[in-house]
């Protein structure tokens, strides 16, 4: 039997509100967002914790999906309802989600989260695909 990812993710997100923000385990010490999606398909509200990059006042997600060779559900959910909740720490706003089309500033970002998590690089050789870095732009 796999993994039961929903299960991970809703222990994650408990762990996250209980503690403001702060995550331990794989994810000690790192920078995290929650945020909420409208799903594609079902229109049905789906909860995933994310490592978060925080850049020059904005803040990011990276669709690594652990380096599988597909985008995350979350990735397509933002591409088909881009508002999203976000959550860091205490605080709860509404953003607009962007992907990041200039090749050079998608890689000059996931090269910095590559500095701050080294996991990140092993994500990238894992798959052949590009993996996409999405703006939470802040809209309330």
């Amino acid at each position: 039997m796999g993994m039961d990812w929903n299960a991970w993710n809703k222990a994650i997100v408990e762990e996250f509100r209980a503690n403001g923000g702060k995550v331990g385990a794989q994810f000690e010490g790192a920078t995290m967002a929650v945020i909420t999606t409208t799903g594609a398909k079902t229109g049905a509200k789906r909860v995933n914790p994310l490592v978060r990059l925080d850049d020059g006042g904005r803040v990011y997600v990276i669709a690594s999906k652990g380096g599988a060779p597909d985008n995350p559900d979350w990735y397509y959910n933002l591409l088909a309802n881009p508002e999203v909740t976000v959550e860091l720490g205490t605080e709860t706003y509404q953003a607009r989600a962007k992907v990041v089309e200039d090749p050079a500033e998608r890689d000059r970002l996931y090269a910095e989260q590559v500095k701050r998590f080294a996991s990140f690089a092993d994500y990238e050789k894992m798959t052949t695909r590009t993996i996409p870095v999405v703006e939470l732009e802040r809209i309330s």
